[in-house]
């Protein structure tokens, strides 16, 4: 679910307010855990250099070749945001690459902000 208020494409791991599924008596809301399709996306720290065949990524605003945050949307496609908040589309990376080099969730956030904010940036 994008946020209207949002920069840009940019998405983070938010619950979807809208209808529960087929399956919606089976747990109250509360204790359900959010699926892939629940969510505008994912997002992960990856404080190292970025290596994507054989180049070094930086960001094509100011440089930076660290610190990033990788978000990984609903349509799979990802992002890279640097600490200085320029967001660019990572085509050399998908949700595959993603899921192998992310852990489990551990939090849900509300908005794009919050999420950034829980990652140190």
């Amino acid at each position: 679910m994008p946020w209207p208020d949002a920069p840009g494409p940019v998405a983070a791991a938010v619950q979807d307010t809208g209808e529960a599924g087929p399956d919606s008596d089976f747990l109250p809301p509360e204790f359900r855990a959010p699926s892939r399709q629940d969510v505008a996306g994912f997002m992960m720290r990856w404080d190292q250099p970025l290596v994507i065949d054989g180049e070094v990524r930086e960001c094509p605003d100011c440089g930076a070749y660290r610190n990033w945050v990788v978000l990984c949307l609903r349509d799979d496609s990802v992002w890279l945001r640097c600490r200085a908040g320029h967001t660019t589309r990572e085509p050399g990376l998908d949700a595959a690459w993603y899921n192998r080099h992310s852990g489990p969730a551990d939090h849900w956030h509300p908005t794009l902000e919050d999420g950034l904010r829980h990652l140190g940036h």
